[in-house]
């Protein structure tokens, strides 16, 4: 494919990436879910508890962090409200006394489970009309795209 052809298909694609970014910051998705869920938090708790949910395991700070692509800082900040709501605790990093993980508890578990459950039922039912063929597709090219984009991206940030 020559390179205007897919220059072209970029531009006709373009303004369907910026409705769906308008889509999911501007309709309030992730509020409406949170308070279905029951969720009583702000954006950043609610990402912490994610990460941790997502990656099924205890992480350090630091990579939490990195996952919201924020400053360490701004993560310890939120974990102590979370802290102090019994969602998460934090404990020894057993290959490094001197590092802190962080987990969730119980509560912080079945918190995310209900947001996650939420949304994953909102999505399937926008693409209930939609082949499992054209699922699998959908899903499999969405990642694709998202790792190459924060690949491109992560990668023009370092050499800038």
């Amino acid at each position: 494919m020559a390179a205007t052809d897919a220059g072209d298909e970029l531009r006709a694609v373009l303004p369907r990436l910026v409705q769906l970014g308008n889509l999911m910051n501007r309709s309030g998705l992730g509020e409406r879910a949170m308070k279905q869920a029951g969720a009583d938090l702000d954006r950043p708790g609610l990402s912490i508890i994610l990460a941790l949910h997502m990656t099924g395991k205890s992480m350090r700070v630091g990579e939490i962090a990195d996952r919201m692509q924020v400053a360490g800082p701004h993560v310890t900040r939120h974990l102590h409200i979370l802290e102090r709501r019994r969602l998460v605790h934090g404990l020894a990093d057993p290959d490094d006394r001197r590092a802190r993980l962080v987990e969730l508890t119980p509560a912080g578990a079945e918190l995310a489970d209900r947001y996650v459950t939420t949304l994953l039922g909102w999505f399937g039912d926008a693409l209930s009309g939609w082949s499992s063929t054209d699922r699998q597709t959908f899903y499999a090219l969405l990642l694709r795209f998202t790792d190459d984009l924060a690949a491109f991206l992560s990668a023009t940030t370092e050499e800038g």
